[in-house]
């Protein structure tokens, strides 16, 4: 990985963390907003983790388009991913998936995989919020690397 996306990947992942207190409220020590941002932060680290695992990414952020968010049965937010490989090979995507409220706090982020798109293909998933997310939700691409 080149030092430029190493310091994309950095910064994104400051940005996360920083982003994790305003989500919550100051309700005490072991309130739902301090479950919820130790929920946001755990979230969040394990998809940082990810990322840095994957090794020769390049940012694919352009080559990903999301759909609406929705509910599925169990009331978790959802939001179809579609990647586009314009390489000329089979490659596959992680694509960090951000919800946010209208106020743009950060509510969850999920990581989600598209293996071995073939060259010129496009293939679809669907990102599932670790948790119920109540009120309006936005879906965002965090990063996106194909790989």
């Amino acid at each position: 990985m080149n030092t430029r996306w190493k310091r994309c990947l950095a910064a994104a992942g400051l940005a996360a963390a920083l982003a994790v207190p305003a989500a919550g409220c100051s309700d005490g020590e072991g309130g739902p907003s301090d479950v919820a941002s130790r929920a946001i932060a755990s979230a969040t680290a394990a998809v940082d983790d990810k990322l840095h695992e994957i090794k020769g990414g390049v940012n694919a952020k352009d080559q990903v388009t999301l759909g609406a968010p929705d509910r599925d049965a169990d009331g978790r937010t959802t939001v179809v991913i579609t990647a586009r490989n314009t390489a000329g090979s089979p490659k596959s995507f992680a694509v960090q998936i951000i919800y946010r409220d209208p106020g743009g706090n950060l509510l969850d982020t999920v990581l989600v995989t598209l293996p071995d798109i073939p060259a010129g293909s496009s293939a679809k998933a669907t990102a599932r919020s670790n948790r119920d997310l109540s009120g309006d939700v936005r879906a965002e691409t965090g990063t996106a690397l194909r790989y």
